[in-house]
């Protein structure tokens, strides 16, 4: 049996504020695409660790990186973010 972690990550844009839900995956994902069309520096996502991926600490500590991650790619694109990073923070549901 395959378990995975999945991270809630509290957004913050201007008065607005809401979670997502992503696996690390998803954040991969996300990063390989702004990777390769926006020039983002690939050592800016955190490490996957396989050891001990699930205790407890390790859990925090990555939540806290994503966190730290998203908040930096929103640094970057004050103005516009491109439409994979607004899709995975679910702009459109929440800002207008």
């Amino acid at each position: 049996i395959s378990s995975f972690q999945v991270y809630i990550i509290q957004v913050s844009v201007g008065s607005h504020q809401w979670t997502v839900k992503h696996r690390y995956s998803d954040f991969y994902e996300l990063h390989e695409k702004l990777v390769s069309e926006k020039k983002i520096d690939k050592n800016l996502l955190p490490p996957k660790k396989m050891i001990g991926k699930n205790s407890k600490s390790l859990v925090e500590k990555r939540q806290k990186e994503l966190e730290i991650y998203l908040q930096t790619l929103l640094l970057k694109f004050p103005v516009t973010a491109p439409k994979v990073l607004s899709h995975f923070l679910h702009f459109h549901l929440y800002v207008s």
